[in-house]
């Protein structure tokens, strides 16, 4: 019987399989050289904060950028910063189309597939703020590490989608946002119809969507759209405070780490609790071999800081 089921494993050879090469396909998403661990059988593999912007100062000026370093791209249209000092690790893209609203043009979508192509492969990066630099305006990524959408004014259609794409929501109470295609036709064409039902779950969302409605912070908190909401304060940029808050909160951590739970997380949710267990332990043996590791444990030890280089 056993050589008949290895001559032909049939539903659960073939399943136990599918996860194999599941979970393989995980860890080939981490790097070159990683391998999985013992319990799940293969062979050896390769292995974002969304923010409405700084306000115009009186005079037409614009508001001081602190804690920035030299621009690295200076299209009109996308600008790619570095935090500094006690942000370090933090990269800001601004998008500023503001004649026309921030919508997506060719040559914006272009710019930010560069960039974050660039970012991917940038083992310094730790968190992404991708904010608007248009006043009142949000619209906007599949990147490995965490992005965190900061929500001050409009997030409508693409905004939203793209705001559902980052790994956490925040929002001022005086957002709106919402998937409005349905009014104009159409449905929502960047991820809407997939992100928002896991976001929010499918009743509401088809709700939402078939009514083109449109809510605010506190509606959207109300929902699980969002994480946080806040007042808005005299800046307009008070959600973008807390983006950087949690940012912050993020740095200290180990960045291999920090990189493996998302993907840890964002694939088994994809899949069912046997195989996302499966994924999970794969995601786990890749820590163990890691410089990080060491250093935090010693830094244990030691009773100090640990400080990560994301080896």
């Amino acid at each position: 019987m056993a050589a008949a089921a290895a001559a032909a494993p049939g539903a659960l050879g073939t399943l136990q399989a599918g996860r194999a090469r599941l979970v393989a396909a995980c860890c080939a998403r981490l790097g070159p050289g990683w391998r999985l661990p013992g319990s799940v059988t293969g062979p050896r593999v390769a292995p974002a904060v969304w923010a409405r912007g700084w306000t115009p100062a009186a005079g037409g000026g614009s508001a001081p950028r602190r804690g920035y370093s030299s621009e690295v791209k200076t299209e009109d249209e996308l600008r790619v910063r570095y935090l500094e000092e006690e942000n370090r690790g933090i990269v800001v893209l601004g998008i500023n189309r503001a004649y026309a609203k921030n919508t997506f043009s060719k040559s914006l979508v272009k710019m930010l597939s560069k960039a974050v192509d660039a970012l991917k492969s940038d083992k310094k990066v730790r968190t992404i703020i991708v904010r608007s630099e248009v006043p009142g305006i949000f619209c906007a990524a599949n990147l490995p590490v965490p992005t965190i959408a900061a929500i001050d004014g409009l997030a409508l259609g693409g905004g939203l989608e793209l705001a559902l794409a980052c790994d956490i929501r925040v929002a001022a109470s005086s957002a709106k946002m919402g998937l409005v295609e349905t009014k104009l036709a159409i449905i929502p064409g960047g991820g809407g119809t997939q992100r928002l039902p896991r976001a929010i779950g499918m009743s509401l969302a088809k709700e939402l969507i078939f009514s083109a409605r449109v809510l605010d912070g506190q509606e959207a908190k109300a929902v699980g759209l969002i994480s946080h909401v806040l007042e808005q304060n005299q800046e307009g940029d008070a959600a973008y405070r807390k983006a950087l808050d949690l940012a912050r909160e993020f740095l200290p951590q180990g960045p291999v780490a920090v990189r493996v739970a998302k993907l840890a997380i964002n694939q088994g949710m994809e899949v069912d609790l046997v195989t996302g267990l499966a994924i999970e332990e794969a995601c786990y043996a890749q820590t163990i071999p890691t410089k990080d590791r060491l250093e935090g444990l010693l830094a244990f030890k030691e009773k100090r800081p640990p400080r990560y280089k994301g080896e």
